[in-house]
């Protein structure tokens, strides 16, 4: 028996950090947009003889083997001893496997790239294991799960909830948390995509990131009331919620300016989402006047950046990125499934 799954990972355009529980319920107004991309995580179940579970990863390039009898919930679940793969063994745990399997995984993302990979592939895993053992699937169940294992291994707060949605849903989200339930609205629509593929470009800017930090640290001068944050999120919302409606209403050009807006009032909450080298980018980029903006992927800090432009020639973009060190990512946005 085998069994393969595929879910995008994502892209923010706004409302990042708003999804991190319980702000989404202190502020008005919140809504996250994402996006799911063509970058796709990756996961291949199959029945092994091997008493223990046998894991490749692309991302590590490296192949791993771990006993049944050293899978204890003390250790999976209570220590860092099997590092890389400590989030994936844990989502083993949610089935009760320890033995029997075999496994080839991708995130579909570079590592600390601020595109959800780790967050998509362990959905796509979770999905994958109710194919796999014939449980009930429920889409809901998977994101609180997974979602619960990943901030446990994150130890600073909360994971934000927008990360899991694309890998299970594709096209362009509206995510709101409220009490006790997450909706998301499904936004795509052809001319959508021709929009946000023309006057977004992915580009990953070769400079490394600790996923959560300055989500943590923003998250704490939240609840510390330090005013500058209070205010900064504040605005991020009603940025955010303006975006949806531009969306909503066809409005392309603002909702363009205002995913540049978020990306400049995000930079505020803390020194380091973003960083020299991307700000020199970008300054220089935004001479000729085609260029709108910059906004961080994820929690930022390095990583991914989406650069907003008007109607800018491709060729343009990526001599320059190639100039700074950078690197173009692919970026188509996926229908919904």
């Amino acid at each position: 028996m085998q069994v393969t799954n595929q879910g995008s990972v994502r892209v923010d355009l706004v409302g990042g950090t708003l999804d991190i529980e319980p702000i989404n319920l202190i502020i008005k107004n919140v809504v996250t947009l994402n996006v799911a991309t063509g970058l796709k995580a990756s996961v291949t179940l199959s029945k092994t003889e091997y008493d223990g579970i046998e894991i490749h990863s692309t991302d590590y390039n490296k192949s791993y083997k771990f006993a049944a009898s050293d899978l204890t919930e003390e250790r999976v679940v209570y220590t860092r001893e099997f590092e890389e793969m400590t989030f994936v063994l844990q989502i083993l745990r949610l089935f009760n496997i320890n033995s029997g399997l075999k496994m080839e995984l991708s995130s579909g993302a570079p590592a600390g790239s601020g595109l959800g990979g780790s967050s998509a592939m362990g959905v796509t895993l979770y999905r994958a294991l109710c194919n796999f053992t014939g449980e009930n699937y429920d889409r809901l169940r998977a994101v609180l799960r997974v979602k619960a294992v990943e901030s446990r291994i994150l130890n600073q707060g909360m994971a934000g909830y927008q990360d899991y949605f694309p890998a299970l849903t594709g096209g362009v989200l509206a995510v709101r948390g409220i009490e006790g339930e997450i909706k998301v609205e499904q936004l795509y629509t052809d001319e959508l995509k021709e929009v946000l593929e023309t006057h977004l470009t992915l580009i990953s800017s070769g400079q490394s990131r600790q996923s959560g930090i300055n989500n943590w640290e923003v998250y704490k001068a939240f609840f510390d009331k330090k005013p500058e944050v209070v205010q900064g999120l504040t605005r991020i919302a009603e940025i955010s919620h303006s975006t949806y409606e531009a969306l909503k209403a066809r409005q392309w050009d603002k909702m363009l300016t205002l995913i540049a807006l978020e990306g400049l009032e995000r930079e505020k909450l803390f020194p380091g989402i973003t960083t020299e080298k991307i700000r020199n980018f970008t300054t220089e980029l935004k001479k000729d006047g085609n260029v709108l903006g910059l906004k961080m992927c994820g929690a930022g800090g390095g990583g991914c950046f989406i650069l907003v432009h008007k109607g800018l020639d491709q060729k343009v973009i990526a001599a320059k990125v190639k100039e700074h060190g950078m690197e173009i990512l692919p970026f188509q946005v996926e229908s919904p499934l």
